[in-house]
Protein backbone atom coordinates (compact mmCIF):
# COMPACT_ATOMS: atom_id res chain seq x y z
CA UNK A 1 0.00 0.00 0.00
CA UNK A 2 1.55 3.28 -1.12
CA UNK A 3 0.99 6.44 0.88
CA UNK A 4 0.98 9.58 -1.23
CA UNK A 5 1.61 13.13 -0.11
CA UNK A 6 -1.07 15.16 1.57
CA UNK A 7 -3.05 17.50 -0.60
CA UNK A 8 -3.04 21.14 0.42
CA UNK A 9 -6.21 22.45 1.98
CA UNK A 10 -7.87 25.42 0.33
CA UNK A 11 -10.64 27.85 1.02
CA UNK A 12 -13.84 27.17 -0.85
CA UNK A 13 -16.45 29.42 -2.34
CA UNK A 14 -20.05 29.17 -3.51
CA UNK A 15 -20.56 28.59 -7.22
CA UNK A 16 -22.62 26.49 -9.66
CA UNK A 17 -20.99 23.27 -10.84
CA UNK A 18 -21.68 20.08 -12.73
CA UNK A 19 -22.42 18.29 -9.47
CA UNK A 20 -26.13 17.84 -8.76
CA UNK A 21 -27.24 19.90 -5.77
CA UNK A 22 -27.94 18.08 -2.51
CA UNK A 23 -31.64 18.15 -3.35
CA UNK A 24 -31.05 15.87 -6.34
CA UNK A 25 -28.10 13.57 -5.65
CA UNK A 26 -28.33 11.24 -8.68
CA UNK A 27 -28.38 12.73 -12.16
CA UNK A 28 -31.78 12.40 -13.89
CA UNK A 29 -30.31 10.65 -16.95
CA UNK A 30 -29.07 7.71 -14.87
CA UNK A 31 -32.38 7.46 -13.04
CA UNK A 32 -34.25 7.57 -16.32
CA UNK A 33 -32.23 4.98 -18.25
CA UNK A 34 -32.30 2.49 -15.37
CA UNK A 35 -36.03 3.12 -15.09
CA UNK A 36 -36.37 2.40 -18.82
CA UNK A 37 -34.27 -0.76 -18.81
CA UNK A 38 -36.37 -2.80 -16.38
CA UNK A 39 -39.76 -2.46 -18.16
CA UNK A 40 -38.03 -2.93 -21.52
CA UNK A 41 -36.47 -6.15 -20.25
CA UNK A 42 -39.90 -7.49 -19.29
CA UNK A 43 -41.67 -6.49 -22.52
CA UNK A 44 -43.13 -9.70 -23.98
CA UNK A 45 -43.66 -8.17 -27.38
CA UNK A 46 -40.59 -6.64 -28.92
CA UNK A 47 -42.60 -3.87 -30.49
CA UNK A 48 -43.49 -2.66 -26.99
CA UNK A 49 -39.85 -2.15 -26.03
CA UNK A 50 -39.87 1.48 -27.18
CA UNK A 51 -43.05 2.52 -25.37
CA UNK A 52 -42.06 0.52 -22.27
CA UNK A 53 -38.78 2.40 -22.28
CA UNK A 54 -40.47 5.79 -22.56
CA UNK A 55 -42.87 5.08 -19.70
CA UNK A 56 -40.12 3.60 -17.56
CA UNK A 57 -37.75 6.49 -18.31
CA UNK A 58 -40.25 9.11 -17.18
CA UNK A 59 -41.46 7.12 -14.17
CA UNK A 60 -37.86 6.39 -13.20
CA UNK A 61 -37.26 10.09 -12.63
CA UNK A 62 -40.61 10.93 -11.03
CA UNK A 63 -39.72 10.22 -7.39
CA UNK A 64 -37.37 13.21 -7.34
CA UNK A 65 -40.32 15.56 -7.70
CA UNK A 66 -40.20 15.59 -3.91
CA UNK A 67 -37.49 18.27 -4.21
CA UNK A 68 -40.40 20.65 -4.79
CA UNK A 69 -41.33 20.26 -1.12
CA UNK A 70 -39.63 23.38 0.16
CA UNK A 71 -40.26 26.29 2.48
CA UNK A 72 -39.38 29.92 2.10
CA UNK A 73 -38.87 30.21 5.86
CA UNK A 74 -37.36 26.81 6.70
CA UNK A 75 -34.27 26.10 4.54
CA UNK A 76 -33.82 22.57 5.96
CA UNK A 77 -37.32 21.33 5.18
CA UNK A 78 -36.28 19.79 1.85
CA UNK A 79 -33.54 17.77 3.58
CA UNK A 80 -36.22 16.03 5.62
CA UNK A 81 -38.56 15.25 2.72
CA UNK A 82 -36.17 14.43 -0.12
CA UNK A 83 -35.79 10.65 -0.44
CA UNK A 84 -38.54 10.19 2.10
CA UNK A 85 -42.06 8.86 1.32
CA UNK A 86 -41.67 9.07 -2.47
CA UNK A 87 -38.60 6.81 -2.19
CA UNK A 88 -40.01 4.22 0.21
CA UNK A 89 -40.64 0.64 -0.86
CA UNK A 90 -44.30 0.76 0.21
CA UNK A 91 -44.91 3.79 -2.04
CA UNK A 92 -43.71 2.07 -5.24
CA UNK A 93 -47.13 0.80 -6.46
CA UNK A 94 -48.71 4.14 -5.56
CA UNK A 95 -46.00 6.08 -7.37
CA UNK A 96 -46.39 3.79 -10.36
CA UNK A 97 -50.16 4.33 -10.35
CA UNK A 98 -49.78 8.12 -10.23
CA UNK A 99 -47.31 8.03 -13.11
CA UNK A 100 -49.57 5.74 -15.12
CA UNK A 101 -52.55 8.00 -14.47
CA UNK A 102 -50.69 10.81 -16.20
CA UNK A 103 -48.60 8.98 -18.78
CA UNK A 104 -51.21 6.50 -20.05
CA UNK A 105 -53.38 9.31 -21.38
CA UNK A 106 -50.40 11.13 -22.88
CA UNK A 107 -48.41 8.18 -24.23
CA UNK A 108 -49.60 4.68 -23.44
CA UNK A 109 -53.14 4.78 -24.86
CA UNK A 110 -51.91 6.35 -28.09
CA UNK A 111 -49.53 3.41 -28.54
CA UNK A 112 -52.26 0.82 -28.01
CA UNK A 113 -51.51 -0.15 -24.42
CA UNK A 114 -54.17 -1.12 -21.92
CA UNK A 115 -54.04 0.85 -18.67
CA UNK A 116 -52.78 -2.17 -16.75
CA UNK A 117 -49.81 -2.39 -19.12
CA UNK A 118 -48.98 1.29 -18.62
CA UNK A 119 -49.28 0.80 -14.87
CA UNK A 120 -46.94 -2.19 -14.98
CA UNK A 121 -44.27 -0.41 -17.02
CA UNK A 122 -44.54 2.76 -14.91
CA UNK A 123 -44.36 0.79 -11.66
CA UNK A 124 -41.28 -1.13 -12.79
CA UNK A 125 -39.58 2.10 -13.83
CA UNK A 126 -40.55 3.84 -10.58
CA UNK A 127 -39.28 0.88 -8.52
CA UNK A 128 -35.72 1.31 -9.76
CA UNK A 129 -35.41 4.86 -8.46
CA UNK A 130 -35.17 4.30 -4.70
CA UNK A 131 -32.99 1.23 -5.09
CA UNK A 132 -30.50 3.15 -7.22
CA UNK A 133 -30.53 6.02 -4.72
CA UNK A 134 -29.81 3.58 -1.88
CA UNK A 135 -26.67 2.49 -3.74
CA UNK A 136 -25.29 6.03 -3.39
CA UNK A 137 -24.08 7.79 -0.25
CA UNK A 138 -26.85 10.32 0.45
CA UNK A 139 -29.26 8.09 2.36
CA UNK A 140 -32.73 6.88 1.31
CA UNK A 141 -35.69 6.12 3.61
CA UNK A 142 -36.55 2.80 2.02
CA UNK A 143 -38.56 1.66 5.05
CA UNK A 144 -40.62 4.81 5.64
CA UNK A 145 -43.06 5.09 7.49
CA UNK A 146 -41.81 2.25 9.70
CA UNK A 147 -38.32 3.70 10.08
CA UNK A 148 -36.60 7.01 9.39
CA UNK A 149 -33.23 5.30 8.91
CA UNK A 150 -31.40 6.57 5.85
CA UNK A 151 -30.14 3.58 3.88
CA UNK A 152 -26.88 4.20 1.98
CA UNK A 153 -24.93 1.25 0.55
CA UNK A 154 -22.14 3.51 -0.78
CA UNK A 155 -21.41 1.52 -3.93
CA UNK A 156 -21.65 4.16 -6.66
CA UNK A 157 -21.11 7.88 -7.13
CA UNK A 158 -23.94 10.31 -7.80
CA UNK A 159 -22.64 10.57 -11.37
CA UNK A 160 -20.67 7.77 -13.01
CA UNK A 161 -20.44 7.73 -16.83
CA UNK A 162 -19.00 4.21 -16.85
CA UNK A 163 -22.23 2.98 -15.25
CA UNK A 164 -24.64 5.16 -17.21
CA UNK A 165 -23.38 5.18 -20.81
CA UNK A 166 -23.40 1.41 -21.46
CA UNK A 167 -26.86 1.23 -19.90
CA UNK A 168 -28.03 4.10 -22.10
CA UNK A 169 -26.71 2.34 -25.20
CA UNK A 170 -28.58 -0.84 -24.21
CA UNK A 171 -31.86 1.05 -23.72
CA UNK A 172 -31.54 2.85 -27.06
CA UNK A 173 -30.76 -0.39 -28.91
CA UNK A 174 -33.67 -2.18 -27.26
CA UNK A 175 -36.04 0.58 -28.34
CA UNK A 176 -34.74 1.00 -31.89
CA UNK A 177 -34.51 -2.70 -32.72
CA UNK A 178 -37.47 -3.90 -30.67
CA UNK A 179 -35.32 -6.44 -28.83
CA UNK A 180 -35.71 -6.61 -25.02
CA UNK A 181 -32.50 -8.67 -24.94
CA UNK A 182 -30.43 -5.48 -25.13
CA UNK A 183 -32.19 -4.08 -22.07
CA UNK A 184 -31.55 -7.34 -20.21
CA UNK A 185 -27.87 -7.11 -21.06
CA UNK A 186 -27.90 -3.52 -19.81
CA UNK A 187 -29.34 -4.67 -16.49
CA UNK A 188 -26.66 -7.35 -16.24
CA UNK A 189 -24.04 -4.63 -16.72
CA UNK A 190 -25.70 -2.49 -14.02
CA UNK A 191 -25.69 -5.38 -11.54
CA UNK A 192 -22.07 -6.28 -12.31
CA UNK A 193 -20.97 -2.68 -11.90
CA UNK A 194 -22.76 -2.39 -8.56
CA UNK A 195 -21.10 -5.63 -7.43
CA UNK A 196 -17.73 -4.22 -8.44
CA UNK A 197 -18.52 -1.06 -6.48
CA UNK A 198 -19.39 -3.14 -3.42
CA UNK A 199 -16.10 -5.02 -3.73
CA UNK A 200 -14.17 -1.78 -4.09
CA UNK A 201 -16.00 -0.29 -1.10
CA UNK A 202 -15.02 -3.23 1.09
CA UNK A 203 -11.41 -2.94 -0.06
CA UNK A 204 -11.44 0.79 0.78
CA UNK A 205 -12.86 0.07 4.24
CA UNK A 206 -10.10 -2.46 4.90
CA UNK A 207 -7.48 0.10 3.82
CA UNK A 208 -9.09 2.67 6.10
CA UNK A 209 -8.87 0.41 9.13
CA UNK A 210 -5.25 -0.36 8.28
CA UNK A 211 -4.45 3.35 8.05
CA UNK A 212 -6.20 4.04 11.37
CA UNK A 213 -4.23 1.24 13.05
CA UNK A 214 -0.96 2.74 11.77
CA UNK A 215 -1.92 5.96 13.58
CA UNK A 216 -2.79 4.13 16.78
CA UNK A 217 -6.52 4.82 16.36
CA UNK A 218 -9.42 2.49 17.09
CA UNK A 219 -12.30 3.92 15.05
CA UNK A 220 -15.71 4.11 16.66
CA UNK A 221 -17.08 3.85 13.12
CA UNK A 222 -15.60 4.03 9.65
CA UNK A 223 -17.18 4.54 6.23
CA UNK A 224 -15.89 4.56 2.66
CA UNK A 225 -17.69 6.50 -0.07
CA UNK A 226 -16.91 6.65 -3.81
CA UNK A 227 -15.44 9.91 -5.00
CA UNK A 228 -16.98 11.84 -7.86
CA UNK A 229 -17.67 9.91 -11.10
CA UNK A 230 -15.62 6.76 -10.37
CA UNK A 231 -15.26 3.72 -8.12
CA UNK A 232 -11.46 3.72 -8.02
CA UNK A 233 -10.82 6.48 -5.46
CA UNK A 234 -12.76 6.43 -2.20
CA UNK A 235 -13.24 8.90 0.61
CA UNK A 236 -12.62 7.24 3.97
CA UNK A 237 -14.06 8.91 7.07
CA UNK A 238 -13.61 7.49 10.53
CA UNK A 239 -14.56 8.68 13.99
CA UNK A 240 -12.48 8.61 17.16
CA UNK A 241 -13.43 9.85 20.62
CA UNK A 242 -13.17 13.55 19.82
CA UNK A 243 -12.44 13.86 16.08
CA UNK A 244 -13.27 12.83 12.54
CA UNK A 245 -10.43 11.81 10.22
CA UNK A 246 -10.72 12.18 6.45
CA UNK A 247 -8.49 10.41 3.90
CA UNK A 248 -8.70 9.09 0.36
CA UNK A 249 -7.63 5.69 -0.92
CA UNK A 250 -7.26 4.20 -4.36
CA UNK A 251 -8.61 0.71 -3.82
CA UNK A 252 -7.59 -2.66 -5.24
CA UNK A 253 -5.85 -1.69 -8.50
CA UNK A 254 -2.56 0.06 -7.70
CA UNK A 255 -3.70 0.70 -4.12
CA UNK A 256 -2.64 4.03 -2.73
CA UNK A 257 -3.39 6.19 0.29
CA UNK A 258 -3.81 9.95 0.07
CA UNK A 259 -3.58 11.19 3.68
CA UNK A 260 -6.01 13.91 4.52
CA UNK A 261 -7.03 15.94 7.53
CA UNK A 262 -8.85 15.69 10.82
CA UNK A 263 -11.36 17.94 12.52
CA UNK A 264 -12.88 17.97 16.01
CA UNK A 265 -16.43 16.74 16.35
CA UNK A 266 -18.98 19.44 17.00
CA UNK A 267 -19.39 20.33 20.66
CA UNK A 268 -22.11 22.96 20.81
CA UNK A 269 -21.12 24.20 24.26
CA UNK A 270 -17.47 24.61 23.26
CA UNK A 271 -17.84 25.68 19.63
CA UNK A 272 -20.98 27.82 19.85
CA UNK A 273 -21.11 29.04 23.46
CA UNK A 274 -23.42 31.93 22.55
CA UNK A 275 -26.16 29.68 21.15
CA UNK A 276 -29.49 29.52 22.98
CA UNK A 277 -30.15 25.80 23.45
CA UNK A 278 -33.91 26.37 23.15
CA UNK A 279 -33.67 28.35 19.90
CA UNK A 280 -34.69 27.26 16.43
CA UNK A 281 -31.05 27.39 15.34
CA UNK A 282 -30.17 24.84 18.04
CA UNK A 283 -32.99 22.59 16.81
CA UNK A 284 -31.74 23.02 13.25
CA UNK A 285 -28.32 21.73 14.31
CA UNK A 286 -29.98 18.53 15.53
CA UNK A 287 -31.93 18.21 12.28
CA UNK A 288 -28.69 18.65 10.36
CA UNK A 289 -27.01 16.10 12.65
CA UNK A 290 -29.72 13.56 11.77
CA UNK A 291 -29.39 14.27 8.05
CA UNK A 292 -25.58 13.97 8.25
CA UNK A 293 -25.70 10.78 10.32
CA UNK A 294 -23.79 12.55 13.07
CA UNK A 295 -20.80 13.49 10.89
CA UNK A 296 -20.84 17.20 11.73
CA UNK A 297 -18.14 19.62 12.84
CA UNK A 298 -17.53 23.34 13.07
CA UNK A 299 -16.15 24.76 9.85
CA UNK A 300 -12.38 25.34 10.25
CA UNK A 301 -12.61 28.58 8.24
CA UNK A 302 -16.03 29.94 9.21
CA UNK A 303 -16.66 29.50 12.94
CA UNK A 304 -20.43 30.01 12.74
CA UNK A 305 -20.93 27.24 10.15
CA UNK A 306 -21.66 23.60 10.92
CA UNK A 307 -20.48 21.29 8.15
CA UNK A 308 -21.25 17.78 6.92
CA UNK A 309 -17.77 16.28 6.57
CA UNK A 310 -18.87 13.21 4.58
CA UNK A 311 -18.69 14.97 1.23
CA UNK A 312 -16.08 17.04 -0.58
CA UNK A 313 -14.99 17.46 -4.18
CA UNK A 314 -11.45 16.33 -3.36
CA UNK A 315 -11.99 13.24 -1.21
CA UNK A 316 -9.17 13.71 1.30
CA UNK A 317 -10.14 17.27 2.24
CA UNK A 318 -12.38 18.72 4.92
CA UNK A 319 -14.05 21.08 2.47
CA UNK A 320 -17.80 20.48 2.64
CA UNK A 321 -20.30 20.55 -0.17
CA UNK A 322 -22.96 21.92 2.17
CA UNK A 323 -23.35 23.39 5.65
CA UNK A 324 -25.67 25.40 7.86
CA UNK A 325 -24.74 28.88 8.99
CA UNK A 326 -25.83 30.28 12.33
CA UNK A 327 -25.99 33.87 13.48
CA UNK A 328 -25.55 35.21 17.02
CA UNK A 329 -27.94 38.02 16.06
CA UNK A 330 -30.73 35.68 14.91
CA UNK A 331 -34.13 35.79 16.60
CA UNK A 332 -34.99 32.86 18.82
CA UNK A 333 -37.47 31.51 16.25
CA UNK A 334 -35.23 32.14 13.21
CA UNK A 335 -33.88 29.21 11.20
CA UNK A 336 -30.24 28.56 10.38
CA UNK A 337 -29.23 29.36 6.79
CA UNK A 338 -28.40 26.52 4.41
CA UNK A 339 -25.26 26.90 2.29
CA UNK A 340 -23.93 24.98 -0.72
CA UNK A 341 -20.19 25.15 -1.50
CA UNK A 342 -17.99 24.23 -4.44
CA UNK A 343 -14.24 24.76 -4.69
CA UNK A 344 -12.86 25.99 -8.02
CA UNK A 345 -9.33 26.87 -6.89
CA UNK A 346 -5.98 25.31 -7.74
CA UNK A 347 -7.13 23.15 -10.66
CA UNK A 348 -9.38 20.80 -8.73
CA UNK A 349 -10.27 18.64 -11.73
CA UNK A 350 -6.60 17.93 -12.43
CA UNK A 351 -5.99 17.02 -8.80
CA UNK A 352 -8.95 14.64 -8.77
CA UNK A 353 -7.82 13.02 -12.03
CA UNK A 354 -4.32 12.58 -10.61
CA UNK A 355 -5.81 10.57 -7.73
CA UNK A 356 -7.89 8.43 -10.06
CA UNK A 357 -4.83 7.77 -12.23
CA UNK A 358 -2.81 6.79 -9.15
CA UNK A 359 -0.51 9.81 -9.11
CA UNK A 360 0.68 11.97 -6.24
Amino acid sequence: MVIAGRAKSNEWTDFPSILPPPGQPVDPLTQGVLGAALPQATAVKGRQAAIAGILGFLAGMAADLDVLIRSGTDPLLFLEYHRQFTHSLVFIPIGGLICAGVLHALVGRRRGLAFRQSWLYCTLGYATHALLDACTTYGTMLFWPFSDARIAWNTISIIDPLFTLPLLAAVVLAARRGRPLFARLGLVWACLYMAMGLWQRNEAIAMGYELAAQRGHEPLRLEAKPSFANILVWKVVYETDDSFHVDAVRARWSPRVFPGASVQKLDVGRDLPWLDRDSQQARDIERFRWFSNGYIARDPLFPNRVIDIRYSIIPNEVAPLWSIELSPQARRDEHAAYRVHRNTGNNRAALMWSMVAGGE
